[in-house]
């Protein structure tokens, strides 16, 4: 009959007390992260021109752009650097290159590493912008006109519409 000497006893303790406390520490991160990205520190919008957008990453891939904001014709302009995680929304961003938009972001702070994206801003939507600042549908998307927009004003070069003549 063998015994279990106190020795070989304090190890197994030692050895459960390290699983347990690295387990611990797994889910303390888990909560953390899934904290971070519940709540959001700030959301808003920024208009400009993507100038670049490409999948970047050894093992987490996520979609990293830069778009150019000019506050005044003329001026330098202001870079803005997002993430963006949905493949649908990247290839509506890829698809409005070179035409003005409008990104919604979501930033998110203090995440633990740059896995989930190399910038805190984080782009969930696009929005074209042409001549006045409304909004243009983007390709692939389906939109129903408002019936409240004004009629649209005449192409330049276009005739001047003639008033009908009653007698």
């Amino acid at each position: 009959m063998h015994s279990i000497t106190p020795k070989r006893q304090a190890g197994a303790a030692f050895v459960w007390w390290l699983v347990g406390l690295l387990a611990l520490a797994g889910l303390a991160l888990a909560m953390w992260v899934w904290a971070m990205f519940s709540w959001s520190y700030s959301n808003g919008e920024r208009a400009g021109w993507v100038q670049k957008l490409s999948k970047k990453g050894y093992l987490c891939k996520t979609w990293e752009g830069e778009m150019a904001m000019v506050s005044l014709p003329g001026s330098v302009p202001e870079k803005f650097f997002f993430t963006v995680w949905d493949d649908e929304t990247a290839a509506k961003i890829n698809a409005a290159m070179g035409r003005r938009v409008s990104l919604y972001y979501e930033e998110h702070i203090l995440l633990p590493t740059s896995c989930f994206g190399e910038t805190r801003s984080f782009v969930k939507s696009i929005k074209i912008i042409e001549g006045g600042g409304a909004p243009l549908p983007i390709p692939g998307e389906t939109q129903v006109p408002d019936p409240d927009a004004p009629a649209p004003l005449p192409a330049l070069g276009a005739p001047p519409a003639q008033p009908s003549q009653q007698q």
